[in-house]
């Protein structure tokens, strides 16, 4: 099931989610200029290495270009492939502009990057000693999506799905599409090992519940929680502020009335 748009529109230009997916694609075309073993040593440089990063082991002088904690936030920009970037972009760019809408542009920055924080440490307590190096975007998205599930369950949101050689697009309920994403992620972690690398699993779980947890004290204080979208209160705010008159303009009000009562 690949999200493809959403029903919800936005008040503000998304500086910032634009910006992260444009920091996130110069980062993978520098990392693709370097080479095979280029490529493979800034993974090792810059991503976040568990063992290293709890000081259970090092990384050899050549690698260790900047502090293992300062790869806690290098690794966000980092992607292990294309696909890998195109569909963390995908996702971000489709959810991010809406939770970056309801809590403004520097809260957003804070709680994308608390969330990528929260989702490198929920991979790391599942597995201390590992050293294998965990890179990209995913962690942090997770926050993205866990919030806008918390602000607007009910937003339709349009998916492909593949039904064997057919392609069916569908409008569903973020609350389904978000759902089933994150219980994915459940299962996934319970069934998968980590041990010879693949998808950081405890990353997107530990993302998306903090970005759950956080949405409340980050959003703004006229943004409620479990919204439908944005489409219909900003319908209230434009007919409520229609001026009073008589005549043709009587009726304008008596129908911002009711569509202000509907709102509600």
């Amino acid at each position: 099931m690949i999200p493809l748009h959403d029903d919800n529109p936005t008040h503000i230009f998304p500086v910032l989610t634009v910006t992260f997916i444009a920091a996130c694609v110069l980062v993978f075309l520098w990392q693709m200029s370097l080479g095979s073993q280029g490529y493979q040593a800034s993974v090792y440089a810059l991503g976040v290495i568990p063992a290293v990063l709890l000081n259970k082991a090092t990384l050899p002088v050549e690698l260790a270009v900047v502090p293992p904690t300062v790869t806690v936030f290098t690794s966000m920009f980092l992607h292990g492939g294309f696909m890998h970037l195109a569909g963390n972009m995908l996702y971000l760019w489709i959810f991010g502009n809406n939770v970056e809408d309801a809590m403004g542009h520097k809260r957003f920055i804070v709680f994308y990057l608390l969330c990528g924080v929260a989702a490198v440490f929920g991979q790391v307590l599942q597995n201390p000693a590992s050293e294998i190096p965990m890179i990209g975007a995913s962690g942090a998205i997770s926050g993205v999506l866990g919030a806008y599930l918390i602000l607007y369950p009910r937003a339709r949101v349009l998916v492909l799905i593949p039904l064997g050689f057919f392609l069916q697009l569908v409008r569903l309920p973020a609350i389904w599409v978000l759902g089933l994403w994150f219980a994915i992620q459940l299962v996934s972690s319970a069934v998968t090992s980590s041990e010879g690398g693949g998808v950081a699993w405890f990353a997107h779980i530990g993302g998306f519940v903090a970005g759950m947890a956080l949405i409340p004290f980050f959003k703004a204080g006229n943004v409620t929680l479990f919204h439908k979208a944005h489409g219909s209160k900003r319908m209230t705010r434009r007919v409520s502020r229609w001026p009073q008159g008589h005549g043709q303009d009587n009726q304008l009000e008596n129908a911002a009335r009711r569509w202000s009562k509907r709102g509600r």
